[in-house]
């Protein structure tokens, strides 16, 4: 099927309904104006170069209209957030009620915790996987600790077996079956970080529900990447960013999830502010509290314009493309680059990343034998932007929107050279 070609490399491109997109991208250049092969969007996507002119629009406004650009805006102020909704949950697999765009990654999984974290003293244990970001360990732990527990005690790791580096679901599912009387709530990374596995996220809600499990899904490598499902998984809560596969600029918001079960439960503890107030009353300053239902009654301030701009920038890009049309693209690239890496003749690299792309995003990682991280510095010297993971990984990520069978072919040739 495939061949290691440059000629059926750029073939690939010509014959890509989707290679026009590149195009819509700003690419980094090297000194002498070449473009750097650049494989990090799994870290920070590149910037659409309609970005600046959404951006533009918003500071135009705010410059003639003042506080009046709330209502008087091109694109009003007051209801910003409800511009990104209906696209980002077409991208995550939801219902727009499901789905809000506010805060960042770490500080939604803290609101959401609130909500869905409801330990007792017999049963408040939180799973999570052995190699999870530390954002997520270092947020549960906190977790655990703020409700009074010990967090040694009270986190389990769903770890792989050994000599693997990949999880296997059936090892999930007799942690589960075995202390789920214990287990408060399952957080798991649907895409991991560090090997780019791809995990079954309905078949997680499923073992978890069965215990009666809370279970949370953070999608930071997922959304944009892969095509989640959330609202046919079943699970509780997800939350995500927006910078790497979303392409929304460095520290970017954050997007939230919260099931269509859970959209009417004004019961459910939460944390409380003026922008998850009933709309319609929101004004009358002296009303008591009332909840919105879905995910919009996890907000807590109003919308920062200038960040939700470059958002509605990319997302407008996913919009007119569709994910459909993504992933298919993501599928055959990746399956190119990992090709073509298998077809060097050396004991010193492997890909640990799952061979099957149903379980698996764009994102290869490359583990380096006796790593000291040299390898990754001569991509470096090339202008090829990868990134390192200790301790002996390289991870690359030939995103769709951007890069094309060229890169990859590319890439592989002058790794060859440098192995």
């Amino acid at each position: 099927m495939y061949k290691p070609t440059l000629d059926y490399a750029q073939q690939q491109d010509k014959e890509d309904k989707l290679a026009h997109l590149r195009a819509q991208f700003h690419i980094p250049k090297d000194a002498k104006g070449n473009d750097w092969l650049y494989f990090t969007g799994n870290s920070l996507g590149l910037q659409p170069k309609q970005t600046q002119q959404y951006i533009q629009q918003e500071l135009d406004d705010w410059a003639k209209y003042g506080v009046e650009g709330h209502f008087e805006a091109r694109n009003p102020w007051m209801p910003y957030h409800e511009f990104l909704t209906n696209s980002m949950a077409k991208i995550v697999g939801a219902k727009p009620l499901e789905v809000v765009v506010m805060n960042t990654l770490t500080t939604n999984l803290h609101l959401l915790m609130v909500s869905f974290y409801q330990p007792t003293k017999a049963k408040y244990k939180i799973v999570i996987e052995s190699d999870a970001f530390p954002s997520d360990r270092y947020a549960v732990q906190s977790q655990l600790k703020f409700h009074g527990f010990d967090t040694e005690e009270g986190l389990i790791e769903w770890k792989p077996r050994e000599g693997e580096e990949l999880l296997r679901i059936e090892d999930l599912e007799k942690i589960v079956d075995e202390q789920g009387d214990e287990i408060a709530l399952l957080l798991i990374g649907g895409v991991n970080y560090y090997t780019g596995q791809y995990l079954d996220i309905k078949c997680i809600a499923e073992i978890g529900h069965a215990k009666n499990c809370m279970v949370g899904i953070d999608l930071a490598h997922g959304a944009g990447n892969i095509s989640p499902e959330l609202h046919d998984s079943g699970v509780d809560f997800a939350a995500w960013c927006t910078y790497k596969y979303l392409n929304s600029g460095p520290g970017s918001l954050a997007g939230l999830f919260v099931h269509e079960k859970h959209a009417h439960n004004k019961e459910l503890p939460r944390f409380a502010g003026w922008w998850n107030h009933n709309k319609e009353t929101r004004f009358n300053m002296r009303q008591p509290f009332d909840v919105m239902p879905g995910a919009e009654g996890w907000q807590l301030s109003n919308p920062p314009i200038l960040s939700m701009a470059a958002i509605r920038a990319s997302l407008d890009m996913f919009e007119e493309v569709g994910m459909e049309a993504l992933r298919a693209k993501s599928e055959k690239l990746t399956g190119y680059f990992e090709y073509l890496i298998n077809q060097i003749d050396t004991d010193r690299i492997k890909i640990i990343t799952s061979s099957n792309p149903k379980e698996r995003g764009c994102q290869l990682s490359i583990q380096v034998k006796n790593a000291d991280k040299s390898l990754h510095k001569k991509l470096t010297e090339n202008n090829i932007i990868t990134d390192w993971r200790e301790p002996d990984v390289i991870r690359c990520a030939p995103v769709p929107m951007y890069n094309s069978f060229e890169d990859v072919y590319r890439m592989v040739e002058i790794l060859k050279t440098l192995l």
